[in-house]
């Protein structure tokens, strides 16, 4: 117990002593102190979190849950980092033009389609086509099968055409067209000679001359579409230019140019995901009428047309929403010198 006496010595001795220090943080610490101090969650973000409110109430739950997720973000000697934003956050998804000025540009690097008058354009692909039974009911979509054309450059010769599980085809020569001056006339050769090739009727020659201007070429098809069946005229020039990328190996120019035409015609829209044929997936430019879709499915990466499908988008007699009525998938494009020969390389169509 402490006397008046041990009092008095030391209040004594602490005036004989100097005063003890009191040891102060070097200035960096004390920086990173403060620095610590006004960032912590109940600092800073605190703070911007009371400016960041809107003037509305928000409920209990959803503050807990937001100061937790911040405070997790806290380490010790750090400053909070704010959590990294979703992958593509606030960027919009590319419409079908984007994607169609992503093909043409692919496109016109591709390799030239090389092909003389004598020779034959050789198509590989793998197809699948619904069928309905005598009887009705819904379509059904059977496996995909291998399809081969051998398909005569300038049409003059006849072509080939080859599918798993049925006999080989001829395809037809380009006949010669005749006509009569009158009755009883002798039939005479029509000038020409021979049934104009046409968007809806090409030989590799026409493909390869076609106009390298989208405008240009997008005019063409919609004037030689005019007269081949029924529906809206954007859906006819749509299946057109659809049938010119699977079912020929057009020069990479105008192949561009007919991404380029396809971009300008109005109704399309862009699926995130479709699978061709062949089960690979790829994003998809799309059209829909009379209760189909039609998709033109692209290479995420490369941007080089996959193939084709055709989807119900509304239930009908043959068969749901969703109901796929058509599938394929571009595996080889080449040429060879004649009907039934495999080619010696060609250009593979890119694989997932």
């Amino acid at each position: 117990m402490n006397t008046p006496a041990d009092e008095a010595l030391r209040a004594e001795l602490a005036g004989l002593l100097p005063p003890p220090e009191v040891p102060d943080l070097p200035p960096l610490r004390h920086q990173m102190l403060k620095h610590r101090i006004l960032n912590s969650v109940e600092g800073r973000d605190a703070l911007r979190a009371r400016r960041r409110l809107p003037r509305f109430a928000v409920p209990a739950v959803a503050c807990t849950v937001a100061v937790t997720a911040v405070a997790l973000t806290v380490v010790a000697g750090e400053s909070p980092v704010p959590p990294a934003p979703a992958p593509h956050a606030g960027l919009a998804a590319p419409g079908p033009g984007q994607i169609l000025s992503r093909a043409a540009l692919a496109a016109a690097a591709s390799p030239r389609a090389e092909a003389r008058p004598e020779q034959f354009v050789y198509l590989e692909s793998l197809v699948a086509y619904a069928a309905r039974s005598a009887s009705g009911g819904p379509a059904t979509l059977p496996p995909a099968h291998r399809r081969q054309v051998w398909l005569s450059a300038d049409g003059s010769r006849e072509g080939l055409l080859r599918e798993q599980g049925a006999a080989d085809s001829p395809l037809g020569v380009r006949a010669p067209v005749y006509t009569l001056d009158h009755r009883g006339a002798t039939p005479r050769l029509a000038e020409g000679g021979a049934p104009a090739a046409s968007v809806t009727d090409p030989t590799h020659t026409f493909v390869a001359s076609l106009p390298t201007d989208p405008e240009t070429l997008l005019k063409l098809v919609y004037a030689q579409t005019r007269t081949t069946g029924g529906g809206d005229a954007d859906q006819r020039a749509f299946t057109a230019i659809g049938t010119l990328l699977g079912e020929t190996w057009a020069p990479p120019k105008v192949t561009a140019a007919l991404y380029g035409a396809a971009a300008r015609i109005p109704g399309t829209t862009v699926l995130p995901s479709a699978k061709d044929a062949a089960g690979r997936e790829g994003v998809a430019v799309a059209r829909t009428a009379r209760g189909e879709q039609t998709q033109w499915i692209f290479d995420r990466k490369t941007s080089a047309f996959l193939g084709q499908r055709t989807v119900l988008v509304g239930s009908t007699d043959a068969g749901p929403a969703g109901t796929v009525l058509g599938s394929s998938a571009v595996l080889t494009r080449a040429v060879t010198n004649r009907p039934g020969e495999r080619p010696h390389g060609g250009s593979a169509a890119p694989r997932a």
